[in-house]
């Protein structure tokens, strides 16, 4: 029977409208795998010779920071760990039983990257442990231990996954935690260290973690075998319907209409609703690299752009994905198709104003820093919002808005592909960045950047005619693929 399952999941990747952009990005995504892979090796061998040189106990510093790092890897995970998708409601009116398709759709996050790429460090980390005179009892335990709380961080991600308000909390504690400790108000790992360290030390509580592991798969197995109901399950939430005029956005005539769209579909969505949250995220990526001597300056452009283009990319990327739904409904009508485009671009535009002017706590860095921000602000008005519009027309997956919460329901809304789809748009200014700083000049560097997003905001209308002209090639083949289930 699982057989057969895996035969259903292969016909219906290959026979998808979006089956060659589809091979195309999990070939890209299966390059960056392979490089990861050869990080989180080299970092699982050369950890343990790095922290003796350190003159630090290999085991025992590992273990005390491991409490961070399945932190982390939860909030990942919550973050971009796709659920498994199987499109169960055929199978129900057919002779498959219940226990079968819920064994097989949580076994496909068995093989999930995000669970076997950690075995890419543990593993290796483990061999030289034993190499190096560890007890091997001991080492293995302890190896079984870890890849416990990875599973366990799998399955908590399965049902964690729906609720927004928990992921806000993980990231928070994860924050305060590591805020704390910085600043010595308070270390956590004083009390977890000592936990994961037990596992190696005394034999026989690996076990706790397994049989947690054991308990968490039968509820979350339990949970969904119990909603696997067409009338139930699978069901959508309803929620008490709310209007809004909006009739400030009527003096803008059809475009005002298509903001008051764009509006109400992010006030009243989940999926959409993420993009907010995501937006805030973005504004604090430049923490990484403004103020760290240690990244080159190449990378403060880098920075700048993501700083105040995170809506543009999570949202913006999705267009017209994101009117998946009822696209077929707006093609039957007198649709202008330059004015759909100009309202996704007003909306991109005034959410990079925003976050530029949020992103103002960055002049605590200097001026320099923020005129960074600004100038990469330019450059996504004047060029990456076009390009995010026009990449727009050949992203054919649609996106279901209700995203209910039932067996099995849905993908995720920031996913890695879409973040992949950003990096052309990153090429061009830091090659501009960097020909100034080549040349000696910052000043030049960011007056290379700025520019292009000058000419580009200068030339919009021409380039809205080749995004017009590309949306109107792709209608058809568009609608097709809205109308398959991904």
């Amino acid at each position: 029977m699982i057989k057969k399952f895996i035969y259903l999941e292969w016909k219906a990747f290959t026979r998808s409208a979006s089956f060659g952009a589809n091979l195309a990005m999990k070939i890209l995504i299966g390059f960056l795998m392979v490089y990861f892979s050869i990080i989180f090796v080299g970092m699982g061998i050369g950890a343990f010779y790095i922290l003796k040189k350190m003159n630090l106990e290999p085991l025992l510093t590992v273990n005390k920071f491991l409490i961070y790092y399945f932190l982390f890897d939860l909030v990942v995970r919550l973050l971009m760990q796709a659920i498994p998708v199987l499109n169960i409601k055929p199978l129900l009116v057919l002779p498959f039983k219940k226990p079968t398709i819920v064994h097989f759709s949580l076994g496909k996050t068995a093989i999930s990257f995000f669970n076997w790429a950690h075995a890419l460090f543990f593993v290796p980390f483990s061999v030289v442990l034993i190499i190096e005179g560890y007890d091997v009892l001991g080492i293995l335990f302890w190896l079984i231990a870890a890849f416990s709380l990875v599973y366990i961080n799998n399955f908590l991600n399965i049902i964690l996954s729906n609720i927004d308000k928990l992921f806000i909390v993980f990231i928070a504690i994860t924050l305060t935690l590591g805020a704390a400790q910085y600043y010595k108000f308070f270390d956590i790992t004083f009390f977890t260290g000592p936990v994961f360290q037990s596992f190696y030390d005394a034999k026989g509580l690996f076990l706790i973690p397994v049989l947690v592991l054991i308990g968490l798969y039968i509820f979350t197995f339990k949970y969904f075998k119990n909603n696997l109901f067409l009338d139930a399950g699978l069901s959508k939430k309803e929620d008490i319907a709310t209007t809004e005029n909006l009739v400030w956005l009527n003096q803008f005539g059809t475009l005002g209409t298509f903001l008051k769209n764009d509006i109400k579909l992010i006030k009243r969505n989940k999926r959409s609703k993420t993009t907010i949250f995501m937006s805030i995220l973005f504004l604090f990526y430049g923490l990484i690299f403004f103020g760290n001597t240690h990244q080159p300056e190449i990378m403060h452009i880098f920075a700048g752009i993501f700083v105040s283009g995170g809506f543009m990319f999570v949202f913006g990327q999705f267009v017209p994905s994101w009117d998946s739904s009822y696209y077929q409904l707006m093609m039957t009508q007198n649709i202008p198709y330059r004015g759909y485009i100009t309202s996704k671009w007003w909306l991109v535009v005034i959410a990079t104003f925003v976050s530029t002017i949020l992103a103002s706590f960055y002049l605590f860095y200097g001026w320099e820093v923020y005129l960074t921000i600004v100038v990469g602000a330019i450059y996504n008005i004047g060029v990456n919002s076009h390009l995010v519009l026009l990449g727009g027309a050949f992203t054919k997956t649609p996106i279901d808005l209700s995203n209910a919460g039932g067996a099995f329901g849905d993908k995720k809304a920031f996913n890695i592909s879409a973040m992949l789809l950003t990096l052309p748009k990153l090429l061009l200014p830091l090659g501009l960045y960097g020909t100034g700083l080549y040349l000696g000049d910052k000043t030049l560097g960011l007056l290379l950047v700025a520019g292009a997003g000058v000419l580009g905001f200068v030339f919009r209308n021409t380039v809205f005619s080749i995004i017009e002209k590309r949306y109107k090639i792709e209608k058809y083949s568009t609608i097709s693929a809205y109308k398959q289930k991904n």
